[in-house]
């Protein structure tokens, strides 16, 4: 999401000769400066690519610019598209590779664009681009600005740096707690420093202290509820640190704290396969580098996370991840006690994922309820950003269980979940204030084989999984399981493997009942499920596997 900033003040803009270089920004023989390098530069477009008028931007189809750049393009009616453009970081990719191969062609195109950009984006001008001054774009045009000015001095420029900085100061502006103000902070830290400027600097570091401490958790949880944003905000912060380093200035250790903490949360996030669990705005092909991680195999993040493998670096690894905690913020869907299941080297229970920003009825459905792994009450409406409580967890080596509650349809809802180790099976017990139902996705990869007596049987080849639901307290198998694939009215049924993509995938929608059992038994299509009381008893292709289902609708 991007918000455009509200009209300010030109004269009250630093004047510009306030802006006294810290160095002289006039051409010389080109060398790797602080300002032009490092892992803000995109990859794409290149330098050639630049050079010859074509943009590509998010992985989309290049787009042919001429040399006067038509700054309101919208090819492709995505924000996150007009972002990019408008950051200009694809014109300090010509600064970058001037600075490593002394082509001037480079750095007189790059001269060329921003200068266009300036004249033809006056700050709250008529025909000024939609994006232009919006709050992220401001905070990642900056440091390509400052990159700039290492080798062009011109009044057109500093003065644009003063109105950038001044807007990045602007307290109505900051986006405190999240990876924006980092963003923020960052721009406002490298203008700060080429200019001398120490009132700029010091709100910039102090900031970042601030927003960092409310972003990552004392346990190094993102608090965004989409865990691929800590890769962004690891990597970012990385800049930052750099960043205050270049300045000469001391890098808070309460900043560095958060910094290092990340990488736990990252690895946890992690499923055996390498790719990130698809939780919140994070596509399903998000592939981190490898990560320091905790030693421990089962992690309860404050912030709302469970995740849970039988061993770090095993492909064929059991994993699961569980979402709970505070309300709906920044990039989270409304996943809570949404489970996701990986075993014996397959995903099987997956989220709808994320699409895109974009306001469409199909990335609406991806953020609610129905998108996800949940209890679903009947008759009620969902009452959105409700918090989750984990009441109950027991956390052995081989055997974990956790209950969770919440009143998201105006009445008690709960849900309890076991997952056993070697013996590979999870258990989900749903009860509440009235009749529900749940929903589960399937990995698309799965295609279902038989669907009879409340069991729904799904294979990969030669491998098979099942799904037995059963009616509690009486444990009877209950039948009349829905499996829904490629559903767009409503939508159901679907699975975003990446951004801007999606494919029909199973969805096993359960019958109403006043309290379901969903048993998940990897490896075979012939489970033998048994119930002696509210003791029941899977038997799996390594062996058998008791649990207890209480009074209280707990899993033990």
């Amino acid at each position: 999401m991007f918000r455009r900033l509200s009209a300010l003040s030109l004269v009250a803009v630093v004047p510009l000769t306030a802006l006294t270089l810290a160095a002289p920004a006039q051409a010389r023989a080109p060398h790797r400066t602080p300002e032009c390098q490092g892992d803000w530069l995109p990859a794409t477009p290149t330098s050639g690519d630049v050079m010859s008028g074509k943009l590509s931007f998010l992985d989309l189809p290049a787009v042919t610019v001429g040399k006067d750049v038509n700054w309101r393009l919208d090819p492709y009616k995505n924000r996150s598209w007009q972002m990019v453009f408008q950051s200009l970081r694809w014109m300090g990719r010509l600064v970058a590779d001037y600075e490593a191969t002394g082509e001037k062609a480079y750095l007189g195109r790059a001269e060329e664009i921003a200068k266009d950009w300036v004249a033809d984006n006056p700050y709250g001008g008529r025909t000024t681009s939609p994006y232009a001054w919006a709050e992220h774009p401001i905070a990642l045009r900056a440091p390509a600005l400052v990159c700039l000015s290492r080798y062009v001095k011109a009044g057109w420029l500093t003065s644009s740096l003063a109105l950038h900085a001044k807007l990045l100061s602007d307290p109505k502006n900051y986006e405190l707690g999240h990876n924006h103000g980092l963003d923020q902070d960052i721009g406002l830290l490298r203008i700060g420093c080429r200019y001398g400027n120490p009132k700029w600097k010091n709100l910039a570091v102090s900031r970042m202290v601030k927003s960092m401490k409310l972003d990552i958790d004392g346990q190094g949880a993102l608090r965004e509820q989409a865990p691929r944003y800590a890769i962004y905000v690891h990597d970012r912060l990385r800049v930052a640190v750099d960043t205050i380093k270049d300045c000469g200035m001391k890098v808070p250790s309460a900043l560095a704290t958060r910094w290092e903490s990340l990488p736990r949360h990252i690895s946890a996030a992690t499923q055996p396969n390498g790719y990130m669990v698809p939780i919140g705005d994070g596509p399903a092909d998000v592939q981190p580098t490898a990560f320091d991680h905790a030693k421990s195999t089962v992690q309860v993040f404050n912030a709302g996370y469970v995740f849970g493998r039988t061993a770090w670096n095993d492909p064929k690894s059991a994993y699961y991840s569980i979402r709970f905690g505070p309300a709906l913020k920044f990039h989270g869907h409304e996943d809570h006690m949404g489970v996701t299941y990986y075993a014996q080297g397959r995903s099987i229970l997956t989220e709808a994922g994320f699409v895109s920003y974009e306001n469409t009825p199909y990335r609406r459905w991806t953020l609610g309820p129905e998108a996800h792994n949940v209890p679903i009450l009947v008759g009620r409406k969902f009452r959105g950003h409700t918090p989750t409580a984990l009441v109950s967890k027991s956390v052995r080596t081989d055997r974990q269980a956790f209950t969770f509650t919440d009143r998201a349809y105006g009445v008690p809802r709960k849900r309890s979940v076991l997952v056993n180790h070697r013996e590979d099976v999870m258990a989900v017990l749903d009860s509440g204030g009235g009749k529900l139902q749940n929903l589960w996705h399937l990995d698309p990869a799965l295609k279902v084989v038989s669907n009879s007596g409340g069991r729904v049987v799904v294979g990969d080849a030669e491998w098979k999984a099942s799904i037995v639901q059963l009616a509690m307290p009486s444990c009877t198998p209950v039948g009349g399981q829905r499996v829904v694939r490629g559903q767009a009215s409503p939508y159901q049924g679907w699975i975003s493997p990446a951004y801007m993509r999606k494919e029909p995938a199973p969805v096993i929608v359960s019958p109403v009942a006043t309290s379901l059992l969903t048993v998940v038994v990897p490896g075979t299509d012939r489970p033998e499920v048994s119930c002696s009381g509210r003791t029941l008893t899977v038997h799996t292709p390594a062996g058998s596997v008791t649990l207890r289902a209480s009074s209280s609708g707990t899993l033990s």
